[in-house]
């Protein structure tokens, strides 16, 4: 029995330690495949990418900007941080500082988006993003910039453009006013200062009639003159800039005002 009792704790002991080595062979493991982030920051990119290597790291350039503080071609930032533990070969990025700023931001404001780029890299600068909006007007014509003309105190060499694509615009929308009872001319100048056309139809309508005028100490005689008795679209209708307004013109009675004698 002790001598049973005595093999029993051997063997304990002998699954004891292989659990206990096992463990130990796999922190060994994972351990060894992890590498603490050195401090890159304030760094020439050579003694960086050094630095990173020693570690089994890799270096990602992912931007470049301005700084006054940071002398040109040192480490600004990174990413992530120094003392955080990582996969070996994982990727640090990092910004690269362009020391401070010495290119003056031109001005590309009314100029096309070609000819802004051209602009642009000339000045040893970099093209941001390009938005457009939709506005009538002249195509791919620059808007508006970011920084501004002149700006001083940016944070890195790009500049982002708006641009105009009236491709995209939508025609601007009004609600179809009455033109009946009108003159020609006058219903013309109402049409085109909302951008529509007016359009003289063939068929006339039959005559409206106009309402009388009576006043105290007033006589009124009546005369006609030709007005516009018809339209399509109907008053209340949506229109848009460049549609065609159909109208109709006949006799409408109008009076004629004299003053009469008290």
């Amino acid at each position: 029995m002790k001598r049973f009792f005595t093999l029993a704790v051997g063997g304990l002991a002998l699954v004891a330690v292989a659990l206990i080595s096992a463990f130990v062979a796999m922190r060994l493991a994972i351990h060894g495949r992890e590498a603490v982030v050195p401090t890159l920051t304030g760094l020439s990119m050579d003694d960086a990418t050094a630095r990173a290597a020693s570690k089994g790291l890799q270096l990602n350039l992912e931007n470049s900007f301005y700084s006054a503080d940071v002398p040109a071609g040192r480490i600004l930032a990174q990413d992530p941080a120094a003392g955080s533990r990582v996969r070996r070969e994982w990727p640090v990025r990092i910004t690269q500082s362009l020391g401070a700023q010495v290119v003056n931001i031109p001005n590309l404001t009314g100029m096309t988006e070609r000819a802004a780029t051209v602009g642009i890299r000339r000045v040893s600068l970099e093209l941001g993003s390009v938005a457009h909006l939709a506005i009538a007007g002249d195509s791919d014509m620059v808007l508006a910039q970011t920084p501004p003309a002149n700006a001083g105190g940016v944070d890195g060499p790009r500049i982002s453009l708006l641009v105009s694509d009236p491709d995209t615009a939508h025609p601007t929308a009004y609600v179809m006013p009455s033109l009946i009872g009108l003159s020609y001319a006058v219903a013309n100048a109402h049409a085109t200062a909302a951008g529509l056309h007016l359009l003289l139809s063939a068929e006339a309508a039959a005559p409206v009639d106009a309402a009388s005028i009576a006043a105290e100490n007033l006589t009124a005689t009546q005369h006609f003159s030709t007005v516009i008795v018809a339209q399509s679209p109907l008053p209340g209708r949506r229109v848009a800039q460049g549609d065609t307004v159909h109208v109709a013109m006949g006799h409408a009675a109008q009076p004629t005002v004299t003053a009469g004698t008290p």
